[in-house]
């Protein structure tokens, strides 16, 4: 067997490590398979040398490569040989297999092992068991390098006990000291109760497959619908972006010829009129020639004779003066193009905030929990600001729009079609949509926290235009006696410990609304679970003069 081991090693690749495969010798004396030393030397072409894998000699030109006859003989017969040998060999144990333990000499693989008789045996040394009546009473199972571990170390004798107190197998001997007085059954017994354990423990887990298993593809029906709907909105939301580029375009490209047919308009104007009092100043230039001339005149009868024809002037075909206005010709319709690109940046930078949240509210079936602790909530902060176009005129809005203020005097605030005209009312800037958490302080009188729809009224003294009085705003009121929840007109009094500051939790996707008292602890004074239609606003009413609050930068 060493001489064949060696054999092979002989006339194998150095490359793949297996049997030569059209054996080629090159200048060297190394032998390769002819693909793996033509691989070897295709990847050193760029390098124009070519080297041995092994001795790394190197050669140049490339050698021309021709099959070794002889080696490529001596490899077939090699593999014939092996080839009958293999049934033989096949049969002896190697290193990881259980040998038997009745050969003698080299010793073949063990089939089975006996756990009566404690011994493995071959398929010869085995033949018995099957023969004779005694030993086919012998519980035989696969080959087993473990079978010395059911024999008990202190009475070497066959553990066939277990001992429930200890846990343990042990022989009957032991049963009569150590372990005596001990609850104690066959371990067949055992066996048997702990099979029933396990089979209930397999119909566990293979329920749990199964249900993991629907779970499984539940997630990958997930997974394709996520992808189908993101590649579908990317291409609605470029198609729509795409239209509106060529919306704006075109009125880009209108508003350019207007200006141009203005201008043409315009400088024809001017022109004509340049010309004509081009040809007056010509005319006039004339009579002057003539005036002048009349007046250098020696004759004085020939000069009264001539003045009352020279003397006379026509009348002028424009007025004495042109007023030429300062430079603002086209300069107004800059501005209104101006004004147009703000007012799309407004709408631009508020529907942002809407198309971003509504993106980013997107949830899987593995959604997070909610909110148990104050940091948990701190995790959706949202920074608000206060829209000044939405501002009743008697409040003043500071620190950068996050705080407001019920002042005596009105403001000066521009006419808005989105301002609150009659109640001491302002929305936030930005719309709410997904997860969102924000605190508000509050000083001096009441303060009303609301959650209103961008589309509630604004103009007159509606219910329709008040915070929890109709069905687009949730309201809760806050003053020194307590809190009062709104909605629909209806008032409901909420109970929990005073504070002049409230937090306001937002699920929108889920439709939960939740008031917050805020101080050492965080107690829940409210909680609403409906459905919303639409993005929502943070809005504030104030009722006293001098009272403000303020919304709390939590980030």
């Amino acid at each position: 067997m060493a001489q064949r081991g060696v054999q092979l090693e002989s006339i194998s690749c150095s490359i793949c490590l297996d049997l030569l495969k059209d054996p080629v010798t090159i200048p060297c004396g190394h032998s390769y398979c002819m693909n793996c030393i033509k691989e070897h030397w295709d990847g050193e072409d760029q390098k124009r040398i070519h080297s041995c894998p092994q001795c790394r000699k190197t050669f140049k030109p490339r050698p021309v490569l021709q099959k070794n006859i002889m080696l490529a003989e001596l490899v077939e017969d090699l593999k014939k040989t092996e080839l009958q040998a293999a049934p033989t060999d096949h049969c002896y144990a190697g290193p990881e297999d259980v040998a038997c333990d009745v050969c003698t000499g080299r010793k073949m693989k063990a089939v089975k092992s006996c756990l009566v008789c404690l011994v493995s045996y071959c398929e010869d040394h085995l033949q018995p068991h099957y023969d004779a009546p005694p030993l086919k009473k012998h519980k035989l199972v696969d080959p087993s390098k473990k079978l010395q571990e059911n024999i008990c170390s202190r009475h070497d004798e066959v553990m066939k006990i277990f001992c429930r107190t200890d846990q343990q197998c042990i022989c009957y001997l032991c049963t009569m000291d150590e372990h005596k007085g001990h609850e104690t059954v066959s371990a067949a017994a055992e066996r048997t109760e702990k099979q029933k354990e396990l089979q209930v423990s397999q119909q566990q887990i293979q329920q749990r497959i199964q249900d993991q298993e629907k779970d499984l593809k539940l997630l990958q029906q997930e997974v394709e619908a996520i992808n189908v709907s993101a590649n579908k909105a990317v291409e609605d939301s470029e198609k729509i972006f795409t239209e509106l580029i060529h919306l704006i375009q075109k009125r880009s490209s209108d508003v350019k010829q207007q200006i141009r047919s203005q201008q043409e308009t315009e400088v024809s104007r001017v022109k004509d009129l340049q010309e004509k009092l081009e040809q007056e100043i010509t005319e006039l230039k004339r009579k002057y020639a003539d005036l002048e001339q009349l007046s250098n005149t020696e004759d004085h009868n020939q000069f009264l004779h001539n003045y009352p024809s020279l003397s006379a002037l026509s009348e002028s075909t424009h007025s004495s003066s042109i007023n030429i206005h300062p430079l603002r010709y086209f300069e107004d319709v800059t501005a209104a193009v101006s004004e147009l690109r703000d007012k799309l940046q407004d709408i631009l930078r508020d529907t942002w905030t809407n198309i971003s949240m509504t993106v980013t509210e997107v949830e899987v079936l593995l959604s997070e929990p909610e909110p148990k602790t104050r940091a948990g909530f701190l995790k959706y902060s949202q920074e608000i600001t206060l829209d000044p176009n939405t501002a009743n005129r008697k409040l003043l809005l500071s620190e950068r729009n996050r705080k407001v203020t019920l002042m005596k005097q009105q403001q000066s605030y521009l006419d808005h079609p989105d301002r609150f005209t009659d109640y001491y009312q302002v929305l936030s800037r930005e719309s709410l949509t997904g997860r969102c958490y924000w605190e508000v302080e509050r000083r001096g009188g009441g303060m009303e926290v609301s959650v209103p729809y961008k589309n509630i009224s604004r103009d007159g003294e509606s219910d329709e235009c008040v915070f929890g009085l109709n069905d687009k705003s949730w309201s809760i009121y806050n003053t020194t006696n307590g809190y009062t929840f709104w909605h629909k007109k209806v008032k409901t009094p909420v109970s929990g410990p005073f504070s002049s500051r409230l937090g306001v939790y937002l699920n929108h996707r889920a439709g939960i609304l939740s008031f917050y008292s805020i101080s050492r602890t965080m107690t829940l004074l409210h909680r609403v679970q409906t459905t919303f239609t639409q993005p929502l606003h943070a809005g504030i009413r104030l009722y006293e003069a001098g009272s403000s609050a303020e919304f709390i930068n939590l980030k």
